[in-house]
């Protein structure tokens, strides 16, 4: 079951949109917020007079009306007080609860003086291996409300929105000082399957930047609507719309005055659409719109404002989604005319991730990065090809070009879909990867630009390879590889070649990393990813056929590995190889690092075994829960970044218990990391430390509890930062599943619950349920429900029977 979270957790912020679409957000009282539509970053937009509220008539009573949200909670301190663009002083339900499992947000509304039950409810289609029905520019909004009285009730749900069609600025925190292109009108449309308004642009060609549009709309035929509010001055137009549908719960499609002093005229450009139902004693029933978008062109490149004229057409890419819909009302009639069918999809899904044996904070961790590639962190152009920056500032990109060294630890989007993931290597080795094997680590040829010029990532090249593997072990698709392996082959060389200088198969020259510097010397974070991709390549070679340089590899990694395990080994955990740990900025010595065994977790993904001493990983990452997890940072202190403080629980990405600290350790040492968490949780799990794995993964979600951060929105460099998609590792690691695509072949070994094991699972074929029962024979037994897929081979471990 989720958490649930009363109307004060003001940190709550639900995320609805498809891959590559954007998104709008909803937070625990049920208010709508963070329109983020507009191909970049909008945490705090908020569209004014966008809101739903509900109309109640009882038979000898005064009819009542209230905005379907909880009441705002403080503090109230603004400048200006409330803009009148939020509606604040219109009357809300007292209480509410919010729940959510993925994608589904519930949110339940509590009246003393409302005698009907309420629940709103939100989500976008999202099904495992659809990127095409998972990628819907709109939102389902419904309002279930049930009359448990005895009498019969009057009752109608309103949508308002406000036309921004046509956008070209926006302040986040006073909306009336949105500049509008004026080239916007309202519409009300009805095609005969649906109806409701519909907000576009009139002066804008298809190709600028700011065209776009977006729709309200219902299939439900007991509608009446206003195209657009009263055209007055001041905030006329919101008082009539107001007084009109708290009245009569219905509203006419046209607004009039009759005053002599007419006063300025001013489009509102604000409409709203009105179903209404007569609920007899006992009976409920939903209230479904649809609200979906249109903004089909984004920059072609990662910085926003490239065309800061903002009318530059030849500087437009579209969106994928614009491939597939020709406007907001076309994505809203597919969403509309598919819905039943889309729903029980993603219900499905839903019910088998949550409906687990495993641990609720893994779910939520697993299930709550899902949001970050339907963020607008992540989007698809219009050949398909999927892109990312790191995380997301308030308005802008953070740290552009599905940088490599990063995306090494998000397993999430490979799992999922895996098609998507596929991609991300194409730009990393056809485009980025050069005549040498140097690969850029953030791209910018996709945009057809100059090529990034910086320091290759040592850690983030490595994993390209081990990510290509991992990427034909989920699906099977050895044609993809062998299309890429050229490139891969020639980048995997360039670690011997220039990060080894001394050719005995440890990397010790300059290496750039994760940490946004350089290592100097030899250390087991790059090296151990290192390995993992010798290990493989090996594998990769010996699938096409080449079983000579499949050795070579072998004997590359055997090598290096027990050669670094000789050199680093401290007894306890490995180190940094260097004389003077000053006389270079940034380095870490003698301390433990977080992150000192990365490629050994990623091996075990991969099923690739150990790349190093198996005694050696245990005791080193054993060591990193040890030093390095703390259990209150009030004492703790950091010059750097903070992620966790106070009584707060959480994973130090660096500390010396055995010598001083550099004068200058590396710059973010000191910091906590999520998605170097769930990376070592997932790691301390697959070595048999279970408890002190998810003892970190508790303190994870402790900290992002909808009071002191979003639990739909782990922060690192910026929201939704794609590191902490490393989360999906935890369920890898506690069900012990592994899949060989090529061969249909999938296994799993429980960590967890094991006598009554229940989880998801995907790979590039298919989508289901892992089971493992134990029965009153003493024999454990294992069966695999395929939900969406292909058949597959179950491979049992020696003593379980298939079912």
């Amino acid at each position: 079951m989720s958490r649930v979270y009363r109307e004060d957790a003001s940190q709550v912020a639900f995320p609805v949109g498809g891959i590559g679409t954007g998104t709008y957000s909803v937070g625990a009282r049920g208010q709508f917020m963070d329109f983020e539509w507009f191909n970049r970053p909008g945490k705090g937009n908020r569209i004014p007079y966008t809101f739903f509220a509900m109309y109640m008539k009882e038979e000898g009573r005064e009819p009542q009306a209230r905005v379907l949200e909880a009441r705002l909670s403080p503090p109230y301190t603004r400048s200006h007080g409330y803009q009148v663009g939020d509606c604040a002083g219109l009357p809300r339900f007292e209480t509410s609860e919010f729940q959510a499992e993925y994608p589904f947000a519930r949110i339940r509304l509590r009246d003393e003086k409302v005698p009907l039950e309420v629940e709103m409810e939100t989500f976008n289609p999202f099904i495992p291996l659809d990127d095409e029905n998972s990628g819907i520019p709109g939102g389902v909004i419904r309002y279930r409300i049930a009359n448990p009285t005895d009498h019969a009730a009057e009752v109608a749900v309103c949508g308002s929105v406000t036309n921004v069609a046509g956008v070209s600025a926006f302040e986040r925190e006073r909306w009336e000082s949105l500049e509008w292109d004026d080239c916007g009108e309202t519409q009300y449309r009805d095609d005969g399957e649906i109806r409701g308004l519909y907000c576009y642009c009139t002066k804008l060609s298809s190709r600028h930047l700011h065209f776009g549009n977006h729709s309200l709309t219902t299939s439900d035929r007991n509608v009446t609507y206003k195209e657009n509010w009263l055209n007055r001055g001041n905030w006329d137009g919101f008082r009539d719309f107001w007084n009109e549908f708290r009245q009569h719960g219905r509203l006419t499609p046209k607004s009039s005055y009759l005053a002599v002093n007419a006063g300025d005229e001013r489009e509102m450009r604000t409409g709203s659409l009105c179903i209404e139902k007569v609920l007899q004693p006992g009976e409920s029933y939903t209230f479904e719109f649809v609200l979906s978008w249109y903004y089909p062109n984004r920059q072609d490149n990662w910085e926003y404002d490239y065309c800061s004229c903002g009318n530059c057409e030849s500087h437009s890419i579209r969106n994928y989604y614009a491939t597939r819909f020709g406007s907001a009302w076309d994505a809203a009639s597919f969403l509309h005319r598919n819905l039943a069918g889309l729903e029980a999809r993603t219900r499905r899904f839903t019910r088998v991730l949550y409906d687990s044996s495993l641990p609720a904070e893994v779910i939520d961790s697993v299930a709550n990065n899902i949001v970050t590639i339907r963020s607008t962190v992540c989007f698809r152009i219009e050949d398909g090809t999927f892109l990312g920056w790191e995380g997301g500032f308030e308005t802008e990109g953070c740290c552009e070009g599905n940088c490599t060294h990063v995306w090494n630890y998000a397993q999430t989007l490979a799992f999922l879909f895996p098609k998507l993931e596929q991609t991300m290597r194409r730009v990393e080795f056809l485009l980025e990867t050069d005549d040498t094997g140097r690969m850029a680590f953030r791209t910018r040829r996709v945009f057809g630009k100059e090529g990034w010029e910086y320091h290759p990532a040592a850690d983030g090249q490595m994993g390209c390879v081990l990510r290509l593997y991992r990427d034909f072990l989920l699906t099977g698709d050895l044609d993809y590889v062998k299309e890429l392996w050229p490139k891969a082959r020639l980048a995997l060389a360039y670690g011997d070649r220039y990060w080894d200088s001394n050719h005995d198969g440890v990397l010790d020259a300059k290496q750039h990393n994760t940490y946004d510097i350089e290592f100097y010397g030899e250390n087991s974070l790059t090296n151990s990813v290192y390995y993992a991709a010798l290990r493989a390549a090996e594998e990769i070679e010996r699938r096409l056929g080449n079983e000579a340089e499949a050795q070579r590899y072998h004997e590359l990694w055997e090598r290096g590995s027990a050669l670094m395990d000789r050199m680093l080994w401290d007894g306890e955990y490995y180190r940094q190889n260097t004389e003077d740990v000053n006389r270079y900025l940034y380095q870490y010595g003698a301390g433990c690092l977080s992150d000192q065994v990365l490629g050994q977790v990623l091996a075990h993904v991969n099923h690739l075994g150990y790349i190093l001493p198996g005694e050696h990983v245990k005791s080193a990452v054993a060591s990193v829960y040890k030093y390095n997890f703390k259990h209150s940072f009030s004492e703790f202190q950091c010059t750097q970044r903070v992620y966790a403080l106070n009584d707060e629980t959480g994973l130090v990405l660096c500390t010396w218990p055995k010598s001083e600290e550099p004068h200058l350790p590396f710059i973010y040492s000191d910091e906590v990391w999520a998605g170097v968490e769930y990376q070592v949780a997932a790691h301390l799990i697959y070595e048999g430390y279970r408890e002190e794995g998810l003892e970190i993964v508790r303190g994870v979600r402790s900290r992002y509890d909808g009071y002191r951060r979003n639990p739909y929105c782990e922060v690192e460099c910026g929201n939704h930062y794609v590191r902490s998609m490393a989360s999906y590792m935890l369920l890898t690691a506690l069900s012990g599943f592994s899949c060989d695509m090529s061969e249909n072949r999938i296994s799993f070994a429980p960590r967890y619950s094991e006598e009554d094991f229940r989880a998801f699972f995907c790979t590039g074929k298919a989508w289901g349920v892992l089971r493992q029962t134990m029965g009153a024979d003493g024999v454990r037994r294992q069966w695999v429900e395929i939900l969406e897929g292909e058949e597959l081979k179950l491979e049992l471990e020696e003593g379980k029977t298939d079912e």
